[in-house]
């Protein structure tokens, strides 16, 4: 599979483990034929539950967009598995399944028999808000405070820095990122 990179870190990427991603990820191919590359990253991480300690992360781009997904457990094989079923949902909503009376389970190709009355299509998510607001230059702390203020998880503005529209976020582990848009 010429599209795939696997990283790693912390971990030794053995043969077997190489195999096992690489059965796994092919299926991606039938489902995204216009998949650009895949990206699995596998490391272990200094976490204190060792139910967690082992990470797998998995992108996908695909024209105009990339999938993303990163599940953790205390074996890196149920770290994979776990991503998968993740990203397995991510590429059914990337695709714009609709539920309806027989269909095929997600990916699998298995047929999935559904009762009448959950056989109404799902509603798709839709625009229900647009907000206009100013976009001031400061600086990435003066940003975090702005966001703590309005107890957003995100807040954009014009970095006082570099003069590019930014986004800054808080991260899972507490921490910040900055998210920077390249013309």
């Amino acid at each position: 599979m010429e599209m795939l990179q696997i990283y790693t870190r912390n971990i030794e990427l053995t043969e077997r483990l190489r195999d096992y991603v690489e059965a796994k990820v092919a299926k991606f191919e039938r489902f995204l034929p216009s998949l650009e590359t895949i990206r699995v990253d596998l490391s272990e991480s200094n976490a204190r539950d060792s139910t967690r300690r082992m990470v797998a992360q998995i992108t996908i781009n695909v024209p105009k967009a990339i999938l993303r997904a990163e599940e953790r457990a205390g074996d890196i094989f149920a770290a994979i598995d776990a991503v998968m079923d993740k990203m397995y949902r991510r590429v059914d909503r990337y695709k714009g399944r609709k539920t309806t009376k027989r269909r095929a389970a997600p990916l699998t190709g298995e047929p999935l028999e559904v009762a009448a009355e959950e056989a109404v299509e799902e509603e798709a998510p839709h625009i229900v808000r647009i907000k206009e607001f100013e976009v001031h230059s400061i600086t990435p702390e003066e940003a975090i405070e702005q966001m703590e203020l309005l107890d957003h998880l995100f807040y954009i503005y014009l970095d006082g820095n570099d003069g590019r529209l930014s986004v800054i976020y808080r991260r899972e582990a507490g921490n910040y990122g900055v998210l920077k848009p390249v013309y």
